[in-house]
């Protein structure tokens, strides 16, 4: 029996790395998709094997989520192309490279809109048509880097502990109402994530960074986020080693700080 059947899901930064993998497996599981991320080419190719894999349907909604004016647009469009979305996934993001002295604000403001502001404003276009619907389920993927502070990542880090703050609130104000959050919180996985994130002047970092490429694959993070959906876990943690940072933080804060400083962020 196919989980996800004929369950209408709609992914952001769905043309590589975790968003592409958790659309095949979505796909897979019988889910008709809908994929947003800028680039209109790759997104065809994804929506394309999608169908292959077993969607019923899958639509390519390309656009770009800096550009917060047109997101209300956007979320109508994705909406409109099923008739209601069951599954939420806010999963586009851009990371970060710099110190917070020397990164230029307008490059904060950049991640902070793509990573923060345009999950906010999709959610809330999206979020009373699934309460109108008699529920839902919202998923966003935050980071590790959203349990602490983490050297050159002042914005990128500032972005993602703004996202527990919302999605918590939101569960907690819509839990009655049948949605349902499930937070994403990777650590290393093997994505583009690092050669796409912002130099302190704007430039790509252009590199995949040494930790990035020992993480988990994203296929193995997309069987672990996928089944964590299906169980409308209220969180899942993906990733290695790294990710015991997280508990250190929750139980021994002090000795938390001290690793943080000593991290080597490349």
């Amino acid at each position: 029996m196919q989980k996800f059947a004929n369950k209408v899901v709609w992914i952001t930064g769905a043309s590589s790395g975790i968003g592409e993998a958790t659309a095949y497996r979505f796909a897979q599981e019988g889910a008709r998709l809908i994929v947003t991320a800028l680039e209109a080419d790759l997104l065809e190719a994804v929506a394309a094997k999608c169908k292959e894999l077993g969607s019923p349907d899958a639509a390519a909604l390309p656009f770009d989520l800096s550009d917060t004016d047109g997101l209300d647009s956007l979320a109508d469009q994705a909406w409109n192309r099923f008739g209601h979305i069951d599954i939420f996934y806010n999963n586009a993001g851009i990371s970060q490279r710099g110190t917070t002295v020397e990164t230029e604000m307008r490059v904060i403001r950049k991640v902070m809109d793509i990573d923060y502001f345009a999950p906010v404003v999709l959610t809330k276009n999206i979020l009373p048509r699934m309460i109108e619907r008699g529920g839902g389920q919202l998923v966003v993927t935050t980071s590790i880097a959203g349990r602490f502070g983490f050297p050159l990542r002042c914005a990128y880090s500032s972005a993602k502990h703004a996202l527990y703050g919302f999605f918590e609130t939101v569960q907690a104000e819509t839990y009655d109402q049948d949605i349902r959050v499930t937070i994403v919180c990777p650590g290393r996985v093997q994505t583009n994530i690092s050669k796409y994130a912002l130099e302190k002047d704007g430039r790509q970092h252009g590199k995949m960074d040494a930790g990035q490429a020992g993480g988990v694959t994203p296929q193995q993070a997309a069987d672990k986020i996928v089944r964590a959906i299906y169980k409308r876990k209220r969180e899942v943690m993906v990733g290695r080693y790294e990710l015991l940072m997280a508990y250190i933080k929750q139980f021994c804060p002090s000795l938390a700080a001290r690793l943080a400083r000593k991290i080597k962020p490349m």
